[in-house]
């Protein structure tokens, strides 16, 4: 091959890397390109060869629990971050569970999952969170018999305050962090006032559950599938005060979509047994299974976080507890509050500007008060 001909199609193939590459990367497609080229007859041909991302670090607290046990498979399954997105796996775990720790290392290796390329065992939270991506706090002090109130509180600050500050000091700036052990809205609260350098924006807590539960209780009294149900609102706490509301909400019964009061028809239920449904489900669950909710909690968590990292679908959106700053609806800035929500480019934004009545109107205030007391006391207890 002429010299000058070879250096011409070295110079094109690296321009071509350089704009498809460009191209691609804006789109999120492909993270490398391979360009190949060969020349016959004073012709170039060029390929593209996809080779697969870089694994992203996920670390779930609380990793030897019944709720993390239902969730690491479907994480490493690629049912959250993408059917095509390695995963490096970090569990996170007190002491006297890494035995168990060890367990669900080789029940993980055992399932041959493509997309797993590490899973880490640690009590060490400079393990755990560093250069983490995502973050799944699951891991919570619960509630024992003869405990107040204010003792949960208390032990839940130290938790989460030691591990915002792990967060701060070890994880990439752009993690998001979803935090599940309750009290949830006040866990995350904390862990975000611990870790000052990651946008507050970054924390979520899980109020996906109590949205899915509203979901299905509408759509079994209207008799269709839980996908006919959309834009249901969980406002406030995730605690028995929370506001399960359906007047935004949409049903599509034989292909057209009504209001949710429309299609169940019966007004009483959806502001009496619909709401305390929802509100006390989990105690429910205690009581039937004689444990919490597991499977549940663990979809709710893959739901939340896939929306987070792919967006919500257009014209609908969901349930979480965000920051409050900036809300439209009067609720105390200084809060993890659960609002209506839409994702686009892994930012969420409130949905503003939907009317709210009375009835609501109350409801919202009395879970926000809530909050107000959990975060005054929480505060106290951080200052300490």
């Amino acid at each position: 091959m002429p010299r000058a001909l070879a250096v011409t199609c070295k110079v094109i193939c690296l321009l071509l890397i350089g704009v498809v590459g460009s191209l691609l990367s804006e789109k999120n497609d492909l993270q490398f390109l391979v360009l190949t080229f060969s020349v016959q007859f004073k012709s170039v041909t060029l390929g593209l060869l996809p080779l697969q991302a870089e694994p992203i670090r996920v670390v779930v607290t609380g990793a030897a629990g019944q709720i993390a046990y239902s969730l690491l498979f479907s994480i490493a399954k690629g049912d959250v971050f993408g059917k095509d997105q390695p995963i490096i796996l970090i569990l996170l775990d007190i002491p006297p569970m890494l035995p168990v720790l060890d367990g669900v290392v080789m029940e993980l290796q055992d399932c041959a999952l493509p997309l797993l390329r590490e899973v880490i065992p640690t009590d060490k939270v400079e393990v755990g969170f560093k250069d983490i991506d995502a973050a799944i706090l699951v891991g919570s002090m619960p509630r024992k018999e003869g405990m107040e109130r204010k003792d949960l509180l208390k032990a839940n600050v130290a938790i989460f305050k030691t591990q915002g500050q792990a967060l701060d000091k070890y994880a990439k700036k752009t993690v998001k962090v979803l935090v599940v052990g309750n009290p949830a809205n006040t866990n995350c609260l904390i862990a975000s006032k611990s870790a000052p350098s990651i946008p507050k924006e970054n924390f979520s807590c899980l109020t996906r559950l109590d949205h899915n539960r509203a979901c299905s209780q509408v759509a079994m009294r209207c008799g269709v599938s839980s996908d006919k149900v959309k834009n249901v609102i969980i406002w406030g706490n995730h605690s028995s005060t929370q506001y399960p509301d359906v007047h935004h909400a949409k049903v599509n019964l034989s292909g057209s979509e009504v209001s949710a009061y429309d299609a169940v028809k019966n007004d009483a239920w959806l502001r009496g047994d619909f709401i305390s449904t929802v509100q006390l489900r989990g105690a429910a669950v205690i009581k039937a299974r004689k444990l919490s909710s597991a499977m549940s909690a663990a979809k709710a968590i893959c739901d939340h976080m896939r929306d987070i990292w792919f967006g919500t679908k257009e014209g609908e959106f969901i349930s979480m507890g965000v920051y409050a700053a900036g809300n439209s609806y009067g609720i105390p800035e200084d809060l993890i509050y659960s609002f209506p929500i839409q994702i686009k480019n892994k930012t969420w934004k409130v949905v503003d500007g939907l009317p709210i009545n009375d009835f609501s109107r109350a409801k919202m205030d009395a879970t926000a008060a809530e909050l107000v007391e959990e975060r005054d006391t929480a505060m106290d207890f951080l200052s300490q």
